[in-house]
C-alpha cells in the first residue's frame, strides 16, 4: 500500500502546467445569455415530479498520457458513476503531441467537448480564437464559487469571459533538511518567514568545506527560482516590460552565491548540470525553494532507498508586506470548446471534476486540488511518506501564477531565461541585466 500510494502521488503531482496571471472575477449577478450565445440555455427546471433531468449522451474529452495520469482517469471513471446516462470518450494524446494535436482537433469543429490544457503558452491563442466558451452563465446559473479555488480561477477571466476552470495546481513550498538544522542547533524554518529571514537563516545552517560542505540553501537554474519571489505579491507579471521588482531577489541571490557562499554557484550547477532533484536528496543543502510536485520525488526516493534525508516542508517564504501564504504556482485547468454541441453535460463534466468531488478525488491519489480547503488539504498531507507539519505548511492565502495568460509569453519567458543566466554568471551587472529585460520585451511584445 505505502508503495502504491507513493506512484500514485507522483503520478498525480505531474499534470500541472504553469500559467497566467490577468485579474478580476465575474459578475455573480449576471444572467444567462440568449440560447444563440454561448452561455447555457436554462436547463435548471426540473422535469414533472422534481427530480432533476438526467444526463445523457457522449462526450468528447481531451488529455494526454492517461496510463500515467491517474487524476484523469480517477475523475472520469466517478463522473460516469454519477451519471450512467453519459458516455465519456476520453481522446488520449501523447504528451508531446498535446499542443499541435489539439489545436488540429479545435480547428477542425466539434470533434472534442472538453478539453483539459497543458501548455500555458496555447491558452490565450485558443481563446482569441473563440475556441473556448464562455462558462459565466453557468457559474452564475449554479452559483459556483470562484473565490474556492485561492485566486487560480481569475486567471481565466480573458475579455470579460471566463473562459477555464483551474482543476489541479501545484505550487512552491520551502524543503528543508532536519539534520542539518539539528546538527547546527538551529530551529526549522517557520510558515511565517520573510525572503530577509530566509537569507540570514542560510547563513546559520551553512558549514564545513570542498565536497563535506553543507549549503544553507539552494537555487535551481531555473529562472524562475528567483523571480518567481517578485510575482508573490500578484501586482506584477513576467509581462511587464520594467523589471526593477526583479532587483531584490537577484540581489539576495547574489549575495547568497557570491559572498556568503550559502548556496551553490549558479555556474558550477549548469556547468556539472547538477539537478534539484540530486542536490537536496543527497542531503548537501539545508533549504530549497521547489515545487510541491517534489514532495513526491521525496518520498518515492526514500522508499527506494535513494535517499536518507530525514525532510520537512515549510511555507514559501514572502515579500516584506506580503502575508505568508501568498505563493507563487502553476494549475491545469480544463475548458470547453466553443464549437460543441454538448454545452450542457459539457459543463456538468467541467464542474464535477472541478468542484468538491473531483477535489476529493485528486486528494485522495495526493495530488493538489485547485479548489483547495482545509479538508482536501488534510488528505494531501496525510499521504504517507508526507512529513509531519505539511499540512500548516501547505496552507495558502493566494496562488499568484508565473506565466501569466498573454500573447506572447513563450518568447517573453525565453527571452528573461537568456538574460537570467548572463546575471547569475557575472556576464552582465543586475542593472544592465534588467535593462536589457525590459528592450528586449518590449521588442517582443511590439
Amino acid at each position: 500500500m505505502k508503495k502504491m500510494l507513493s506512484l500514485a502521488l507522483a503520478g498525480a503531482m505531474c499534470l500541472s502546467l504553469l500559467a497566467g496571471c490577468t485579474s478580476g472575477k465575474p459578475d455573480p449577478t449576471a444572467t444567462p445569455a440568449p440560447q444563440n450565445s454561448t452561455a447555457p440555455a436554462d436547463t435548471s427546471k426540473a422535469p414533472e415530479g422534481g427530480e432533476p433531468a438526467e444526463l445523457t449522451g457522449t462526450l468528447k474529452v481531451s488529455l494526454w498520457d492517461l496510463a500515467t495520469q491517474p487524476a484523469f482517469s480517477a475523475v472520469i471513471d466517478a463522473f460516469k458513476e454519477a451519471n450512467p446516462g453519459v458516455t465519456v470518450d476520453a481522446i488520449d494524446i501523447p504528451s508531446a503531441d498535446y499542443g499541435t494535436k489539439l489545436s488540429v482537433m479545435l480547428n477542425g469543429g466539434s470533434e472534442v467537448d472538453v478539453f483539459w490544457i497543458k501548455d500555458a503558452d496555447t491558452i490565450y491563442p485558443i481563446a482569441k480564437r473563440g475556441q473556448m466558451a464562455d462558462l459565466s452563465g453557468y457559474i452564475s446559473k449554479d452559483g459556483v464559487d470562484l473565490a474556492s479555488y485561492n485566486g487560480l480561477a481569475d486567471n481565466f477571466l480573458i475579455d470579460g469571459k471566463q473562459i477555464a476552470i483551474p482543476f489541479r495546481t501545484d505550487y512552491y513550498a520551502l524543503f528543508y533538511n532536519k539534520d542539518i538544522f539539528d546538527a547546527a542547533g538551529v530551529e526549522y524554518p517557520s510558515n511565517d518567514m520573510t525572503w530577509t529571514e530566509f537569507e540570514e537563516l542560510a547563513k546559520k545552517v551553512t558549514s564545513g568545506e570542498g565536497v563535506d560542505k553543507k549549503y544553507g540553501a539552494h537555487f535551481h537554474t531555473w529562472q524562475a527560482c528567483i523571480e518567481n519571489w517578485a510575482v508573490q505579491d500578484g501586482e506584477h507579471t513576467i509581462m511587464d516590460t520594467d523589471y526593477s521588482f526583479f532587483k531584490p531577489y537577484y540581489e539576495m541571490a547574489l549575495r547568497m552565491q557570491n559572498d556568503d557562499k550559502t548556496c551553490m554557484d549558479f555556474g558550477t550547477l549548469k556547468t556539472a548540470n547538477l539537478h534539484y532533484n540530486s542536490v537536496f536528496p543527497d542531503g548537501s543543502v539545508a533549504m530549497m525553494p521547489m515545487g510541491t510536485w517534489f514532495a513526491a520525488t521525496m518520498i518515492d526516493k526514500i522508499n527506494k532507498g535513494e535517499s536518507s534525508v530525514n525532510w520537512g516542508i515549510a511555507t514559501l517564504p514572502h515579500p516584506e508586506g506580503v502575508d505568508a501564504g501568498y505563493v507563487v504556482g502553476s494549475t491545469t485547468p480544463i475548458a470547453i470548446n466553443e464549437a460543441s454541441e454538448n454545452k450542457d453535460p459539457a459543463w456538468e463534466f467541467v464542474k464535477f471534476v472541478c468542484g468538491a468531488e473531483g477535489a476529493e478525488i485528486v486528494a485522495n491519489l495526493g495530488g493538489v486540488p485547485a479548489m483547495l480547503d482545509d479538508a482536501t488539504l488534510k488528505v494531501v498531507a496525510g499521504v504517507d511518506g508526507m512529513p509531519e507539519g505539511a499540512l500548516e505548511a501547505l496552507q495558502v492565502k493566494n496562488i499568484a501564477l508565473d506565466r501569466p495568460i498573454a500573447d506572447k509569453v513563450s518568447e517573453v519567458n525565453q527571452m528573461l531565461g537568456d538574460v537570467h543566466g548572463a546575471i547569475m554568471l557575472g556576464e552582465e551587472s543586475i542593472d544592465d541585466g534588467l535593462a536589457e529585460m525590459a528592450e528586449q520585451s518590449k521588442s517582443i511584445q511590439g
